[in-house]
């Protein structure tokens, strides 16, 4: 029997009651199948549940086979190694003390011999040359997600949930992935915004405020169906909403011709050329008339109230992400950054970055580039002060802001509207909630504890606490800002860092991206000395 994962009358509520899965009824096979929707809309939720990390609410979770999950990101420990991920630490060990000549009788029964083989091959196949004793904390982010990805499909599962498993990803690790979809003979649920990888899909299964909807085919047939959806139901709509007025008009003249015929059969009788029976028997008509015209009116008004609500019902109401930045005033000919012979790594005579220099100037737009464990983020790390130089110095002549792939300047502990008074103290009660609603946390959204929030929806939360007050840093160091955005946020997003006219460092594999904000320079790492332009 194949395995199948069944949804049944699903439902899940935040922990502040707000309803985010409701009556949600969905079934996978061997299928590869597209999750998409917003930011906060429940599609990592949903892969909780199948994944039985969560518990629902309502309704039942049926899965039939294996499951297999790649988190959105990875919670490393410091001891935590490469073989960890195999859940292969025991067994490695046991082999290398085999090796050594000091494991038992019984436990040399028990070896898998070819285990380490079988786990550089599975690595091998994602594009990473680690051994199993590789320390999690010395890969890149993109290492550690090729080394989850080559875990995840080690053990061969049934079904492989992906929760935006190109994130953090280089081109050539974007296309490993790909490739891995391509091939892969099971199931698959895949959470992404890319829209390279949703065009390799069997299925797209939308998430809204309106619930669930499957669509066969892939991201490109899914948004042809989907404008043509939408164009019907606006056009319904509007003939709905035309028809509405259209008879509200025809009731108003139908009681304006009334009542200037009842005004006429009035004067008529005060004049008393009418007989009394005569004027009572037309007096009760009219009555009866005039009722039964507000019956008509009030049923045909109601059938085309009900069918502009059906027409209506089937359009998303969406709040628009709207960002705009205060100025930060830096000049066109200030030194923002000055990197002079800078060597850094985990280990001093192996260091990562070898004699870098560089600087920004004014409110240039530096890109860094590179394939993954180059040392992008190690850059980072020095600029902001986290990481300290094998040698060289790093200057900093400017206030500046970081946002990391976890948005770490964040207290996830506190709301949103907290998180921006502190860091934002001289903000007012207005200006705070003024600046977290151009940000989509309107009234009560402001309160949302962090921790409760989406990855779309923490980046969102940095982004107004940063860059939303009165006073933005001169300088915006941004690493990876697309990973968790929706593309309607990815394209708000760049709308208003076109409109910061400070100084940007960013970390991105999203070309579009880079184009879309005006990018003036890239830096290309691994390079020696002061690069070209």
């Amino acid at each position: 029997m194949s395995a199948t994962i069944t949804l049944s009358h699903l439902a899940w509520s935040t922990p502040d009651g707000r309803a985010l899965l409701s009556d949600c009824n969905l079934s996978f096979t061997a299928e590869r199948a597209g999750l998409v929707g917003r930011n906060g809309v429940g599609k990592t939720t949903l892969l909780r549940l199948i994944a039985q990390d969560l518990v629902p609410h309502t309704g039942t979770v049926a899965v039939g086979g294996t499951v297999g999950w790649l988190r959105q990101s990875l919670a490393v420990g410091p001891e935590e190694t490469v073989a960890d991920l195999f859940r292969a630490r025991e067994a490695l060990d046991l082999l290398r003390r085999a090796d050594a000549g000091n494991a038992t009788a019984d436990e040399l029964a028990g070896a898998d011999w070819t285990l380490e083989t079988r786990i550089e091959t599975a690595l091998g196949g994602m594009g990473l040359d680690a051994e199993p004793r590789t320390p999690l904390t010395a890969l890149s982010g993109g290492q550690q997600t090729r080394a989850a990805l080559a875990a995840l499909v080690f053990d061969e599962p049934d079904f492989i949930l992906l929760d935006e498993p190109t994130n953090n990803l280089d081109g050539e690790g974007r296309k490993r992935v790909i490739d891995l979809l391509a091939s892969w003979p099971k199931g698959a649920i895949v959470v992404s915004h890319d829209r390279d990888l949703l065009d390799t899909m069997d299925a797209i299964i939308e998430l809204t405020s309106l619930g669930v909807t499957r669509y066969g085919g892939n991201w490109s047939l899914y948004r042809e169906r989907k404008a043509l959806e939408l164009a019907a139901s606006r056009k319904d709509l509007d003939e709905a909403e035309r028809r509405l007025d259209d008879l509200a008009r025809s009731a108003r003249q139908t009681a304006e011709r009334k009542a200037r015929k009842d005004r006429v059969g009035r004067k008529k009788a005060l004049k008393g050329d009418m007989p009394r029976i005569l004027a009572g028997g037309l007096k009760m008509r009219s009555e009866a008339t005039s009722g039964n015209n507000a019956r008509l009116a009030e049923d045909r008004q109601s059938e085309a109230r009900i069918a502009a609500d059906a027409a209506r019902a089937r359009i998303e109401v969406l709040a628009p992400l709207s960002v705009t930045l205060a100025s930060t005033g830096l000049p066109a000919g200030r030194t923002v950054l000055e990197v002079s012979e800078i060597s850094a790594g985990y280990a001093a005579d192996a260091p990562i970055l070898k004699n870098l220099s560089f600087s920004v100037t004014g409110p240039e737009r530096i890109a860094i580039c590179g394939p993954n464990g180059v040392g992008k983020t190690t850059l980072l790390g020095l600029i902001t002060g986290r990481l300290a130089p094998l040698s060289g110095h790093v200057s900093v002549r400017v206030g500046f802001a970081m946002l990391d792939q976890q948005v770490g300047l964040l207290d996830t502990s506190a709301s949103i509207l907290a998180n921006f008074r502190r860091l934002n103290p001289g903000a007012d009660d207005n200006t705070c909630r003024a600046a977290l609603a151009r940000f989509m946390f309107r009234a009560d959204a402001a309160l949302q504890t962090v921790s409760d929030l989406s990855g779309g929806q923490r980046l969102r939360a940095g982004l107004a606490c940063v860059v939303g007050g009165m006073s933005p840093p001169p300088l915006l160091i941004l690493d990876e800002p697309t990973n968790h955005l929706d593309i309607d946020s990815i394209e708000a997003v760049e709308a208003g860092l076109r409109a910061y006219d400070g100084a940007l460092l960013v970390v991105s594999h999203d070309t579009a991206f880079l184009q879309a904000i005006g990018i003036t320079r890239h830096l290309n790492l691994p390079f020696e000395g002061d690069p070209a332009s």
